[in-house]
């Protein structure tokens, strides 16, 4: 017999017709690559939830989760309106030990013009009526019904005296990060704080406290998320994330094969973000660093940045992700953006930037925060995070193939003769295999150079275990157009032109 059947016996006598299915030619899948978002319930959510991953469809749910305001609805929210289809993911935190920011926000005097107050909290707008002759204690009354009212802001406000207090609806420092502003569209879109009236509003403050991270990765198992979406920045935190994602015993292990690249954000001035991002050096995480006036706060931030990716890395894991719209991101005031040299200065730090262009907030350079390697020198190779994309898909596509086409099959020396049909392969028949795949990826985009990689490429039996095939896989991924240069060397007229 030289065809090798899986379940049908070599020595079945009863008659006649027997047909058993194999699969194993026909897999073109891919893999299905889910998303993560790891936010902050309120403190008041009690969901059984917390602290356990679960699939959430739409943000409603978020909200039953993580109760109205939280972080993770939040994110939750601006995921999906970026990314309409994909499978999302929560791990729900909550901080156990620390305090919830607060913000005062100050009325004096009294109407004598008739208006509106506008502030904005996270970026979200709230309006409180200002009547002739009102008083500053029956505006900031008016302003505190006005927040409360909007379910989904993460604070809550209370008035007395006329001054109205916010406080955050979770405890933890990212609570600081909540903008408080008065008309910040300003007196061209008719903001401005009715006559008579002094309103002046301070910044969110006195926010403590981290998740234990450390102990809430326990949760991911082995699950795999290609993109993963979580807020804080603190050395602790990105710290945890980079021993969960580890090239040696972590997510990107030999042993554990689950991949995935996590997105943070961090508000700050160029000096601050700079000097943040020279501390880390991890390929597998990117941090967002943007300018201290952007409105939203930093989760949503960072929700919006993975969310874009994921979409344009699962449509073509190759393209750069440069210009993708972070919807629902507004940029800082035009006097208060990074200039091109500031924005030069945070790339070559490890920082990823952002630059609003054509209506929007957008993607400018997805740098991860690797900079140097083992000896501290300079180090490029994970410079772009599509960089890791494209090799986790590259790793999962030979991975379907071999599984599927050779998961029983014997291992022989090349020149065997075994017949036609035999479960049997040789480290020839592998090298083909391999340099078909290659081939197929290339027209897909991924990889180039098909004859310098099958020049490099070894299949060899291994020489102390003859079970073992070892193969070294070299392929020149395909790079993404990130600077295009032109010398404009321009002519009043050409000479022979006279």
């Amino acid at each position: 017999m030289s065809v090798s059947f899986s379940n049908i016996p070599s020595d079945i006598r009863v008659p006649l017709f027997y047909a058993e299915v194999d699969n194993s030619m026909a897999n073109s899948g891919g893999s299905s690559l889910r998303r993560l978002i790891v936010g902050q319930v309120n403190d008041d959510a009690d969901s059984d939830e917390i602290g356990r991953l679960v699939l959430v469809s739409k943000t409603s749910d978020a909200k039953d989760i993580g109760g109205t305001g939280s972080m993770l609805a939040a994110m939750h929210a601006r995921w999906r309106a970026i990314d309409v289809a994909g499978e999302v993911w929560c791990l729900p935190l909550k901080v156990a030990t620390g305090a919830a920011a607060t913000a005062t926000v100050t009325v004096t005097g009294s109407v004598a013009t008739a208006g509106l107050v506008n502030l904005y909290v996270a970026g979200q707008r709230v309006r409180a009526d200002a009547v002739v002759g009102a008083s500053a204690e029956a505006v900031a009354a008016s302003l505190a019904a006005a927040i409360n009212a909007a379910i989904d802001l993460p604070v809550t406000a209370t008035a007395a005296a006329g001054v109205v207090t916010l406080q955050a609806k979770f405890k933890g420092e990212l609570g600081n990060d909540i903008q408080v502003q008065l008309n910040r569209l300003g007196r061209a879109n008719g903001e401005t704080t009715p006559a008579g009236l002094t309103v002046v509003a301070t910044a969110m403050t006195n926010g403590a406290g981290t998740p234990a991270v450390s102990a809430a990765l326990a949760a991911l198992g082995d699950e795999e998320f290609e993109f993963i979406a979580q807020p804080w920045s603190d050395t602790d935190t990105l710290g945890a994330w980079k021993t969960a994602m580890d090239d040696s015993a972590g997510r990107w292990s030999w042993a554990k094969q689950l991949y995935g690249h996590v997105y943070s954000a961090q508000r700050g001035t160029l000096g601050q973000l700079v000097a943040a991002g020279r501390l880390r050096n991890d390929p597998h995480v990117s941090v967002h660093g943007f300018e201290r006036g952007v409105p939203q706060p930093v989760w949503e931030v960072a929700a919006a940045w993975a969310a874009r990716t994921a979409v344009f890395i699962s449509a073509d894991p190759a393209r750069p992700t440069q210009t993708g719209a972070l919807t629902g991101i507004d940029p800082a005031q035009a006097s208060d953006r990074f200039t091109l040299t500031e924005r030069q200065s945070l790339l070559t730090s490890g920082v990823a930037t952002a630059v609003y262009n054509g209506g929007s907030y957008r993607i400018e350079r997805a740098v991860t925060t690797y900079q140097r390697n083992a000896y501290g020198q300079p180090d490029d190779s994970y410079l772009d995070s599509e960089t890791l994309h494209q090799s986790a898909y590259v790793i999962r596509y030979l991975r379907s193939i071999i599984t599927s086409k050779y998961g029983r099959h014997k291992l022989a020396n090349d020149g065997t003769r075994f017949g036609p049909g035999q479960a049997i392969v040789t480290p020839k028949v592998i090298r083909g295999e391999l340099i078909a795949a290659y081939g197929a990826l290339e027209r897909e985009g991924i990889v180039e150079n098909a004859e310098a990689f099958n020049q490099y490429l070894i299949v060899e039996r291994d020489p102390k275990n003859p079970n073992r095939l070892s193969v070294l896989f070299p392929p020149d991924l395909v790079n993404q157009l990130r600077v295009f240069a032109l010398l404009y060397q321009f002519r009043l007229q050409y000479p022979d032109a006279a």
